[in-house]
């Protein structure tokens, strides 16, 4: 059965046809619109070889015909893996007319698209409302699932560090806590949106070193919680030299000070 492209009369008047594209990105349009590979949906595979043996052209000039329809005429999108193309006006072209045996085409040809993401970049210009609500229930799949599923990755990430965070200061024996309280939970998160993960561990270590040291003052206890608190993370970030700065005077090293306050300044 011999299949039918519609190319409207209006398509020479297109102010951006008319303005923007050169000779060769007019033929190059519709051979887009028009070759043999051309489905219903306006997403099909096609290899650039093929291109270039149909229009005439070099492999190097169809790369470049490319580039422009997507980067600067925003046209087309061409995933060289799947090698698969799809053009973003063509509901302009191809959708004046509905009914079930057009729904049930698109139906079926949606299915067959590998990137899934090519399906949102048509769709949105479609203007029939019943074969755009086909286009749409793609877009709901493929893009918000995939935003849900990036959300629980972060989700889960940001929980291997929190209990990462926790084992560390817990390896350290200074206050045994059972377990993660939703508080310190809360303490970890707040922080991590702060500070890296690699920082906050150097917050811990550096804690753990100075509280520990004979040749260091502090001697307070924090609990994880309290230690997660921006003022005490600020204070043994490697940023801020805790090393040195709470390090005894050269007289008081070997008779550790019970808190700030027993320092002798004088």
């Amino acid at each position: 059965m011999a299949k039918f492209r519609m190319v409207h009369t209006e398509f020479w008047d297109d102010p951006k046809v008319v303005e923007e594209m050169t000779p060769e990105d007019k033929l190059f349009f519709l051979y887009l619109l028009t070759n043999s590979n051309t489905t219903q949906i306006g997403i099909y595979q096609i290899t650039k070889k093929q291109m270039a043996f149909d229009i005439g052209y070099s492999i190097e000039s169809i790369n470049s015909l490319l580039d422009r329809f997507i980067n600067y005429h925003g046209l087309v999108i061409y995933n060289t893996e799947t090698r698969e193309i799809a053009i973003k006006n063509w509901g302009r072209y191809n959708f004046n007319r509905g009914g079930k045996p057009i729904l049930d085409c698109v139906r079926s040809e949606l299915k067959l698209v590998k990137d899934e993401s090519l399906i949102p970049f048509v769709g949105d210009r479609i203007e029939r409302r019943e074969i755009k609500e086909l286009y749409d229930t793609y877009y709901e799949t493929s893009t918000i699932s995939g935003q849900e599923e990036e959300e629980e990755e972060e989700e889960e990430k940001e929980e291997y560090n929190v209990r990462d965070l926790f084992d560390r200061y817990i390896s350290k024996n200074i206050i045994q806590h059972n377990k993660i309280t939703n508080p310190t939970r809360s303490a970890i998160k707040a922080r991590l949106r702060d500070y890296s993960y690699e920082q906050l561990i150097q917050v811990i270590d550096n804690y753990a070193e100075v509280y520990f040291s004979d040749n260091h003052w502090f001697t307070h206890k924090y609990t994880l919680a309290d230690l997660m608190r921006d003022k005490d993370v600020r204070k043994f970030i490697d940023d801020a030299d805790p090393l040195k700065n709470f390090a005894k005077r050269s007289s008081q090293v070997g008779s550790k000070a019970k808190s700030k306050e027993d320092f002798d300044l004088s």
